[in-house]
């Protein structure tokens, strides 16, 4: 089974000059835990849930006016749509990983794979 079968392709964005009070709103909005960071060139980093705990709220950020950019990930992991899903799992398992971006071929944002997606499709 392909990556590009069971990913969530109808992915949110948040562009990494938005503030983390609205990423956040974002998040709570549409019950998410982690947005991939995108601007006119393309993903550029990812935000998660526990970025804005560990990166912004700990230390005491305001998140009325820090910007995504100053706390995202942008050393970002990535597989491809056309990729067999078994390899996916396997690799994002290696790396503790539980959601990682999805690229097509000319490396566009294609969707998110989650370890829930594999659970759901028995993976």
């Amino acid at each position: 089974m392909r990556i590009a079968e069971i990913m969530t392709s109808n992915v949110h964005l948040v562009r990494p000059e938005e503030t983390l009070q609205y990423a956040a709103s974002l998040m709570a909005e549409w019950d998410i835990a982690f947005l991939p960071v995108a601007d006119a060139t393309g993903l550029v980093g990812t935000l998660t849930d526990r970025d804005i705990i560990l990166r912004a709220v700990a230390p005491g950020l305001d998140a009325e006016t820090t910007r995504v950019s100053d706390i995202m990930t942008t050393n970002i992991t990535y597989c491809y749509d056309d990729e067999e899903a078994g390899g996916v799992k396997a690799n994002m398992n290696s790396l503790h990983l539980r959601r990682l971006a999805v690229l097509d071929r000319q490396d566009r944002l294609a969707g998110v794979i989650s370890q829930s997606d594999f659970r759901r499709h028995a993976i």
